[in-house]
């Protein structure tokens, strides 16, 4: 269902002091609004302000966890070209030796960083369902 457009044709402009505007603008960062005039006019207008509450330990688990998975995706891309330049020199006899043992260590990391990654997206479900209940 689409959103009715209401034009807005009247302006209110007032003076704030640096202080007075730091406070509603803090105010306003706590806030769901996206713009500030938004904000002010459900104050102005006496409304219900959804204010968003952020538990800081989940945030640094999650900032840690996003920082974890950035780190297995550089893992993956750095094996897969040590995979590529091992490729490059298959006629050297000791190739197939370290083939192998590529081929066994991907088989063994392969399962864990997929784990790792279904974790890390199964906390952050959990993260945004938790923000979500509390703005409700």
């Amino acid at each position: 269902m689409a959103k009715k457009q209401i034009h807005r044709t009247k302006w209110v402009n007032i003076r704030l002091t640096p202080d007075e505007f730091k406070v509603i603008s803090d105010r306003f960062q706590k806030s769901m609004f996206r713009k500030i005039s938004e904000y002010t006019r459900e104050v102005l207008l006496e409304k219900k302000i959804q204010v968003v509450y952020r538990d800081q330990s989940m945030d640094d688990i999650l900032e840690e966890l996003i920082q974890l998975r950035k780190e297995l995706n550089y893992a993956g891309i750095n094996f897969n070209q040590a995979v590529k330049k091992l490729n490059s020199v298959s006629e050297m006899p000791e190739a197939h030796l370290w083939q192998s043992m590529l081929t066994v260590s991907r088989d063994q990391l392969e399962p864990a960083i997929k784990e790792i990654k279904e974790r890390i997206h199964l906390y952050s479900d959990i993260w945004f369902q938790r923000s979500s209940a509390e703005k409700a």
